[in-house]
């Protein structure tokens, strides 16, 4: 594959599978990646080098920024790490009982939400680091995401669990997912009203938080990452999705080592990159959506591994208008 200016790899990529690639909240200069590796490293885009890395006793599932200077990550220790960028120290906030699958952090309510294996997902006050609340969800936390206060949990045995981060006293929404097969990735919409879920099972669902009759009458799933090889259709998972925060498009990416653009409104493919080499594992665009941060990392999906695993690699791409917004 060429280098060109619109598309490069970081260098010294992790060295195991590739969990969760994230953009700083307000530039899109920094990265972090979590790996199998049991590394959090810290990458300029810019200058394409790795500024920091930090890690864990085992392999790290996911990661945030809290703000420009810290990170949280959690894994298969079961542990949720702080790190701090400045003074490169690194605190243990706390833990769960299982392993940690999601990190995310609510600006709404200045809080870290954690997702875990454990069937609960915890509330950690940044100021003082501490869990200030567990909320038991319906089985395993496989993926969550953060719609302004509306908190969206997607677990195990194909339920969605919609929160109030304003009231954490009871479930707003008990859903299922529309999809037949496991959830892979939940992802909300940046205008709020709703959330687009994976499975893995090569399909998408476009979902609303609105509950009346009219407003889900507008919710749809389709088929994607999908290869006819041979006059067979080979069906791959649809293991991440990211939104542009401008136009309220998406990016799927698929364990069939594709990523596909989508304007979810108008039930359009907006575009197709080339084929990557392995499946893409973790997509996240910049907050201004002006680059796209592409993991790429031989997920295990098949019984017997190929001989030649293709390596780990995080691709930085800068997308045009032309490929991310509504026509």
């Amino acid at each position: 594959m060429t280098e060109s200016r619109t598309e490069f790899k970081l260098k010294n990529p992790p060295e195991d599978g590739i969990s969760s690639v994230k953009f700083g909240p307000n530039s899109s200069q920094f990265l972090l990646v979590s790996s199998w590796d049991n590394t959090v490293r810290l990458y300029d885009v810019i200058t394409n080098n790795m500024r920091l890395k930090y890690s864990h006793d085992r392999p790290v599932l996911d990661v945030c920024f809290q703000d420009a200077v810290h990170s949280y990550s959690g894994g298969l220790d079961n542990t949720l790490k702080m790190y701090d960028f400045n003074s490169t120290t690194e605190t243990v906030v706390g833990s769960h009982d299982q392993a940690i699958r999601a990190v995310e952090y609510s600006p709404e309510v200045n809080g870290i939400l954690t997702g875990s294996w454990d069937a609960t997902t915890k509330l950690w006050d940044p100021r003082s680091p501490r869990c200030v609340g567990t909320y038991t969800q319906p089985d395993k936390v496989f993926t969550m995401s953060l719609c302004g206060e509306k908190f969206v949990v997607g677990t195990a045995g194909r339920k969605v669990y919609v929160w109030d981060l304003r009231n954490m006293g009871y479930v707003h929404q008990r859903r299922e997912s529309s999809l037949k097969y496991q959830t892979r990735c939940i992802r909300c919409f940046p205008n709020k009203q709703g959330y687009v879920l994976s499975s893995i099972e090569g399909r998408v669902a476009v979902e609303y938080l609105d509950t009346s009759p009219e407003v889900q009458k507008k919710k749809y799933a389709f088929k994607c990452h999908r290869l006819k090889e041979g006059g067979i259709e080979h069906i791959h998972p649809v293991n991440a999705i990211s939104f542009h925060t401008g136009y309220n498009t998406f990016a799927t990416g698929g364990s069939d080592g594709y990523v596909n653009i989508w304007d979810g409104f108008n039930k359009k493919r907006l575009c197709q990159f080339h084929r990557y080499s392995a499946s893409i594992s973790s997509l996240c665009f910049s907050h201004d959506g002006t680059v796209l941060a592409i993991a790429c990392s031989y997920m295990y999906e098949q019984e017997i591994p190929p001989e030649n695993v293709p390596e780990d690699n995080v691709f930085i791409r800068y997308v045009s208008d032309q490929e991310t917004k509504p026509k």
